[in-house]
């Protein structure tokens, strides 16, 4: 079975949760070629039905298309990390699923802070008018001004550029681009708030952006996204820290693959009891983890762990289909209350193969702190049994394509490496 662009090799590590580090950059470049797909659907859809949608509007989105290809062939590379930010699949998904006319022309408006943080990001010069919903500023990946005016000016020249409410003389912010070649941008001036970068990786706690988190919120009960004044960044960069160096000591090359793969870190609402802790990946944003903060390093290293392997079966998925669309029935796992469809015992399955990979690790390897060491052990001998269920549930399936089922065969396969959380580790 071939998967082109991945290899078989690479198909197969992947399915047994490895890091895949060559399979990791095709599905990065499939994510990237789908954004596009869907960008080019929404430029579609948006010229199809422009009777009925405010003519302003249109016409900005024209000239905001046409800013982000200027933006492009200025510095492709600044581009496509833009385009790549979990925030900006979750704003496309958002705009083809809106409804037409006045709907649909409200989500358009983001598309203007995203070419306009592409060409600031790019060193392009501009003066331009964009759209501040509620007086918002939002640059994704980046931070937000706060001017209190529903249409700004952004005025760039050189590496700086000042922002102002439209029609005002002076500037309620500046931004400074570090350089182009590495699209930095620092904000000036009390109006300004930059997103914080995590410890030793390309990640970001996302408190900021308005499509962070859909508008009613995740999970059950509904988990919403906790805004600037009520994060604790100081906790949720020690947690982090100390979950990338607990990861370091059990399992290094995961630990790599975590900072590689997360680009945001989003904070949800407790929301529920604290002992019961929430955390979730939007299939139209992989790469984004979104939780209530964890209690611990350990289990903030387990939920990094769990949600990097659905942010890589969301990518994997749209690139090689695993499973078919449009079936209805449903099946019990062990770790949910609620029967889930066959897309949903894939995903719990793999993410939970990758857990009992890390538990096991942590029994048998040196470096995993005792308490640690026990409850792995013990979860080990749970979700061992659990994922095994599940994946008799998926090789009995008649909802999986070929390439799925050789997905879930390899899955098999590993599962039954981890035989013996006393056994040799491999």
């Amino acid at each position: 079975m071939t998967t082109a662009p991945l290899t078989e090799a690479e198909f197969g590590e992947l399915a047994r949760t490895g890091p895949a580090v060559v399979g990791m950059s095709a599905l990065r470049a499939g994510l990237r070629g789908r954004r596009l797909l869907l960008l080019k659907a929404l430029l579609i859809r948006v010229q199809r039905e422009r009777d009925q949608i405010d003519p302003a509007v249109v016409h900005r989105f024209e000239d905001a298309w046409r800013l982000l290809e200027r933006a492009e062939r200025a510095h492709p590379v600044v581009v496509r990390d833009v385009l790549d930010y979990p925030t900006t699949g979750s704003w496309l998904a958002a705009a083809l699923g809106a409804g037409p006319g006045a709907e649909l022309g409200q989500r358009l408006a983001r598309f203007e802070s995203i070419a306009v943080t592409a060409a600031l990001r790019a060193g392009c010069p501009l003066d331009i008018g964009v759209a501040a919903p509620q007086g918002v500023l939002s640059l994704a990946g980046v931070g937000h001004f706060r001017v209190g005016a529903e249409r700004i000016r952004i005025r760039a020249r050189g590496r700086v550029a000042r922002i102002a409410p439209e029609g005002a003389r002076t500037a309620h912010g500046v931004l400074v681009l570090a350089h182009p070649g590495t699209g930095r941008l620092t904000g000036l001036g009390p109006a300004w708030s930059a997103l914080r970068a995590l410890p030793g990786a390309t990640a970001l706690l996302d408190d900021l952006d308005p499509y962070r988190v859909p508008p009613g919120g995740v999970g059950a009960p509904p988990r919403t996204a906790t805004d600037r004044a009520a994060t604790d960044d100081r906790t949720w960069t020690r947690r982090w820290r100390e979950a990338q160096r607990l990861l370091d000591r059990v399992d290094p090359v995961r630990s790599a693959e975590v900072r590689r793969t997360v680009r945001a870190v989003v904070p949800l609402s407790a929301g529920g009891p604290p002992a019961v802790p929430m955390s979730a990946t939007l299939r139209a944003a992989p790469g984004a983890v979104l939780a209530s903060l964890p209690s611990s390093p350990r289990t903030m290293a387990e939920t990094l762990v769990h949600e990097v392997h659905h942010s890589k079966l969301a990518a994997l998925h749209e690139l090689v289909p695993l499973h078919r669309a449009g079936r209805t029935s449903v099946h019990r796992v062990g770790w949910r209350s609620d029967p889930r469809p066959i897309a949903g015992v894939l995903q719990g399955a793999y993410a939970h193969l990758a857990l009992t990979d890390l538990w096991w690790r942590a029994v048998v390897a040196d470096g995993a702190p005792p308490g640690w060491r026990t409850r792995a052990e013990q979860r080990f001998e749970r979700f061992h049994v659990q994922v095994g269920g599940a994946l008799e549930i998926l090789l009995e399936s008649d909802e999986l394509t070929i390439a799925g089922r050789e997905f879930a065969n390899q899955m098999r396969r590993h599962h039954a490496s981890l035989g013996g959380v006393r056994g040799p580790l491999g």
